[in-house]
């Protein structure tokens, strides 16, 4: 039996925590500030786009972030080893999350402005606040881990950040999405550059640097890139994924340094989209394959226990069809 290079991750405490708008782990904290009180209610994608079309995904374009949809993740992992074999796993993920409408934030900005005085001074209040570096509608959140098989010891990190100020973001051309100094960055055609740390890296507590070459062109899931994930108009998103990148770089852990190679998937995914009623989870593996194939699935699970009808996934034969 073939050897599989295997990638596994396990993103539904996760995404059910970006699509309802809060993490499940901060359901005991404390209530948003008073100023978010009048953002529209969590999980309702009011004044959002939807992903409704098929084979509406183009490149270079939809590289970059989707700032008028309300989730949007770039997803990378990947199985890594060093010459003589000792094996390590990785992952690295950059979320965004609008906390509202352009549209919407601006006509409350303009309301807030008209209740202290004339429709000059709303006007004048108003274009101050747009114009400050900071004020931003989308935040953005990292994870990053590191599996050191052989020493069986797991190393998680994340952050958070806003979209303002040069913290944290996402562009096409060139594509580079960051939060901070974690960030995957292009550096030539089809190659882009992976960075991130935790701990001081001086030295060498935790850290990632690979190059990632593109083997294969993507692959668009569901129906030409167009993903439903419940049985309702818009309850979908855009899905692309980079299969077979063939990765090359260090990894950092337990004080050590190791040159590695291996394999990499990207996974590029945007929606405006709560789960369906009654859905309470999210579950996803891909599998690369020594002969060039590959799978991804996901499962959508419900609280009665059953799976939606609409979890699926994705073949790549080894010449590349679906």
């Amino acid at each position: 039996m073939k050897r599989l290079w295997w990638v596994i991750g396990i993103i539904g405490l996760v995404v059910v925590g970006l699509v309802v708008g809060r993490p499940l782990w901060a359901r005991d904290a404390a209530p948003p500030a008073a100023s978010l009180e009048a953002l529209p209610p969590a999980g309702s994608g009011e004044g959002f786009a939807r992903a409704t079309e098929p084979n509406a995904i183009a490149f270079p374009r939809d590289l970059g972030a989707h700032d008028d949809y309300q989730t949007e993740w770039w997803y990378y992992t990947g199985n890594l080893q060093t010459a003589d074999g000792r094996p390590f796993g990785f992952q690295f993920t950059i979320f965004r999350r609008a906390l509202t409408p352009e549209d919407v934030l601006s006509a409350d900005l303009a309301d807030s402005a008209d209740l202290r005085g004339s429709s000059e001074s709303a006007q004048s209040a108003q274009s101050a606040d747009q114009s400050s570096s900071w004020r931003t509608e989308q935040v953005y959140l990292a994870h990053f881990t590191i599996s050191d098989i052989a020493a069986d010891a797991f190393y998680p990190a994340e952050r958070f950040s806003r979209g303002a100020a040069g913290l944290a973001g996402a562009t096409a051309a060139p594509y580079r999405v960051w939060l901070e100094d974690w960030s995957v960055e292009q550096v030539a055609p089809g190659q882009v550059r992976l960075r991130a740390q935790m701990g001081d890296v001086a030295t060498g507590e935790v850290a990632l640097d690979l190059l990632l070459t593109e083997t294969r062109p993507p692959v668009l899931h569901g129906d030409g890139g167009l993903s439903q994930k419940g049985p309702e108009r818009g309850n979908a998103s855009y899905y692309y994924s980079l299969i077979g990148q063939q990765a090359a770089g260090t990894v950092v852990a337990g004080g050590e340094r190791f040159d590695v190679t291996g394999l990499a998937w990207k996974d590029h995914e945007w929606s405006t989209s709560a789960l369906s009623e009654g859905a309470v989870g999210w579950d996803w593996v891909s599998l690369q394959m020594d002969d060039g194939g590959a799978l991804m699935l996901f499962e959508i699970r419900r609280a009665d226990g059953t799976r939606e009808p609409l979890s699926a996934g994705t073949y790549v034969a080894p010449d590349g069809t679906l």
